[in-house]
């Protein structure tokens, strides 16, 4: 099984875990929920319950006042109100609340069944509501001819039971967003290091193309220079020594920006940083880059029109950062390159533009492209030549001197590269 299949798999079995977790947990919250009102259904019941058994066997409850209701209301519901007083029910219903630590807003009342007809009780605006209460009694023990009912009803109580058991809730929803969080980062590190180790399998692919071309041109150009018929021509053994320095630089070259990155990753480094003339570090590294422009047909002109071009920078490291910008724009011209460089001042910062026309990077590579690794093509495409580190070195190194650094393009179009520093206040 390779890894890919691996990585899917762990990513399935992940997720279904998490999945199952999440079910587990909810179900957990519901059944402990139910099991919160269950347990006070039940208190609700004994206290209705008990509230009628000390109605039925206590001999000290007086009867209702006459006094108190409308005489027809009276003789309708006589039989009820000889045996219940209004008081007496309150009073207990009270006591067996606060028995059984039921301290939340209620409403009770006491009607006929066949019509709904409420004779006392502290009903509010709950008569409904008290109609369709799961919480009632049957009152028929004390008044046989008539059946009446003793209900009870609690505006918020899914509300209160919920709050009395919040802290099960919270527990959970934050156990469930650790767990979430922990499933979507450990899926995104496994992402982001498989990405890693692709890129980091396409600079050794890239770096060993690199590497292996121009050792095979100084082997080819040293065995060359063995042959008798060369060693006879000075102008033989000339074309072959060039060809064999010229590679051997280029190798050197190559050798020294994969240091370079090291050293950067590292942080073992230290620059040497003084005030210099933007302008003259540009025009020594434009002629040193004249030649490779040429050799293509191309084009490279100048716009350093900025009055002030003091900056303060390593010379070493800001000349590699401009030597890359313009390799780059040579490499990804697919014509004769037409490279400008423009310099200008912008919010007391000097602004240093390497632009090009030639294939452009698309949107969504802009966002990666100074990334370590990042290229335009990878894998064993070697038509343009390069690590994938030039960009990342210069934004790494760039923003170590004190500036800023940052890209605009548009496909097949070109690319804008914009290097920014602070002026010396002096």
């Amino acid at each position: 099984m390779n890894r890919t299949k691996v990585f899917r798999w762990i990513i399935l079995l992940t997720s279904v875990s998490l999945v199952a977790a999440l079910i587990t947990q909810l179900l957990w919250v519901r059944d402990a929920l139910k099991l919160k009102e269950d347990q006070f259904n039940s208190k609700v019941e004994i206290v209705l319950q008990s509230v009628v058994n000390q109605l039925m066997t206590g001999e000290n409850f007086p009867p209702a006042n006459f006094a108190d209701f409308d005489y027809n209301f009276y003789k309708e519901h006589e039989q009820i109100l000889n045996v219940v007083d209004p008081h007496t029910l309150d009073s207990l219903i009270k006591q067996e609340f606060s028995g059984m630590r039921i301290d939340k807003k209620y409403a009770y009342g006491v009607y006929r069944q066949n019509d709904s007809k409420f004779v006392m009780g502290d009903i509010g605006d709950f008569e409904s509501e008290l109609i369709q209460s799961e919480h009632w009694v049957s009152l028929t023990c004390l008044c046989d001819d008539e059946s009446y009912l003793l209900a009870a009803y609690f505006p918020d109580q899914s509300f209160k039971i919920l709050s009395d058991m919040i802290i099960l809730p919270i527990m959970s929803g934050l156990f469930l967003m650790v767990l979430v969080f922990s499933f979507f980062f450990t899926i995104y590190f496994l992402i982001q290091q498989k990405k890693l180790s692709e890129m980091k399998t396409d600079f050794v692919n890239n770096m060993t193309h690199e590497f292996k071309t121009p050792i095979a041109t100084i082997s080819v150009s040293s065995e060359m220079l063995t042959k008798e018929q060369v060693i006879n021509s000075p102008e033989k053994i000339r074309k072959y020594a060039k060809v064999i320095f010229d590679e051997n630089t280029r190798l050197k070259n190559q050798v020294e920006q994969v240091l370079q990155i090291a050293i950067l990753d590292k942080e073992d480094y230290k620059l040497k940083m003084r005030e210099m003339d933007a302008r003259e570090l540009l025009n020594e590294s434009i002629d040193n880059f004249k030649m490779q422009i040429a050799e293509r047909s191309g084009i490279l002109k100048t716009q350093l029109n900025a009055d002030n071009h003091q900056i303060i920078v390593d010379k070493f490291h800001f000349q590699n950062v401009i030597n890359n910008l313009l390799d780059n724009a040579n490499k990804y011209s697919i014509n004769a390159p037409e490279i400008l460089i423009i310099s200008e001042i912008s919010n007391h910062h000097l602004l240093i533009h390497v632009e090009d026309k030639g294939m452009g990077i698309s949107r969504e590579n802009q966002a990666i492209v100074f990334k370590k690794f990042q290229r335009l093509q990878t894998g064993n495409i070697h038509d343009i030549k390069g690590f994938g580190l030039g960009l990342f070195y210069a934004k790494t190194i760039i923003e170590k001197m004190g500036g800023n650094i940052k890209v605009q393009s548009e496909l097949n179009k070109g690319s804008r590269f914009t290097i920014s520093f602070p002026l010396d206040k002096d």
